[in-house]
């Protein structure tokens, strides 16, 4: 019996016309090629397995990111062998290093990114993290069964992170107050958070388990984190005015007034003549034979006053303090 006898039965997927079910044009129907008898020897009723060969929809393209990604893992793979292998030469391990080192650099890149607009070069932040992947490549372990791209994030931001700790700070201060200023910063958040305020150095150092006094030093310390050039201006476009200019100079008579101020009881307890030989000597310059003729004594004598009453008042002030 011909497939294209009348008295055939309706087999699944012929498609038979019914009023609910319109004959689409013959061109577009994807089923008129199962009424050819195919070739010599087929049985037209016999049953036929539709495998991968002959599935009519032809295979997606792969996805051309995938492709990168399975098409560097195997390179990847490929070079941590020759890197491993105890027959290949210096040169070769070297050239192995280098192509892993060149292949993952887009990852040292994406890293990288996460740090960008922090005040330091995304060049300078690549050569870090370039580090960590020449550390990662060194310590990384083929036989765990770990991808490396996995292996390797961690190490590259800890590298980049290490780098802001140690390098990004204006002023160097120490790792404790580096940390404790990490604390300082989450902790306030938080208090902030639960209180709906800005908290208190006390409850900042009751929360972290810390004095008042280190807290006050941590807030300190983030000052040293970045600087400003004494050459800066305002932000007025039309203004000249500078750091250095807004930037008071200490008044030197200010270190003397103490002093002057500790003195002034000893000096009204002195007598006349020593008081008189004080005044000529140090206010008006006079020398010691010019205070002996001015005073009617010998200079010997004038030296030895001075000498005296100079102890006097160093043993008097020392007493106070």
């Amino acid at each position: 019996m011909s497939a294209q006898d009348p008295g055939m039965p309706h087999e699944v997927g012929t498609g038979a016309a019914t009023e609910a079910d319109p004959v689409d044009d013959p061109a577009d129907d994807p089923t008129d090629d199962l009424t050819d008898p195919g070739p010599a020897g087929l049985d037209p009723d016999a049953v036929v397995e539709v495998g991968p060969d002959l599935d009519p929809v032809p295979d997606r393209e792969p996805d051309a990111r995938t492709a990168g990604i399975e098409q560097t893992r195997r390179r990847s793979a490929a070079l941590f062998a020759e890197l491993h292998d105890d027959l290949s030469s210096d040169a070769a391990r070297q050239g192995a290093r280098d192509g892993l080192v060149h292949l993952h650099l887009p990852l040292v890149e994406h890293c990288a990114r996460r740090f960008r607009n922090r005040g330091e070069p995304f060049e300078d932040l690549v050569q870090v993290g370039t580090i960590g992947l020449l550390k990662s490549i060194d310590r990384f372990d083929t036989d765990r069964g770990v991808e490396f791209s996995t292996y390797a994030t961690p190490t590259i931001i800890g590298e980049i992170k290490r780098y802001f700790r140690d390098k990004g700070w204006a002023i160097r201060v120490p790792r404790r107050l580096q940390e404790l200023r990490m604390q300082i910063t989450a902790t306030t958040a938080e208090l902030t958070q639960k209180h709906g305020r800005s908290p208190t150095v006390s409850e900042l150092a009751a929360a972290i388990g810390c004095t008042s006094e280190e807290i006050v030093e941590g807030m300190e310390s983030s000052n040293a984190y970045s600087t400003l050039s004494l050459d800066a201006t305002d932000n007025s476009d039309d203004s000249t005015t500078t750091m250095l200019d807004t930037i008071g100079v200490d008044d030197e008579g200010l270190q003397h007034v103490e002093i002057r101020e500790s003195l002034k009881p000893l000096l009204d307890q002195l007598p006349a003549r020593e008081k008189k030989i004080l005044l000529l000597r140090f206010f008006k310059n006079m020398t010691q034979s010019q205070i002996a003729a001015e005073i009617g004594v010998s200079q010997m004598h004038v030296s030895r006053l001075l000498a005296r009453t100079l102890d006097q008042l160093r043993a008097s002030l020392a007493d106070e303090v």
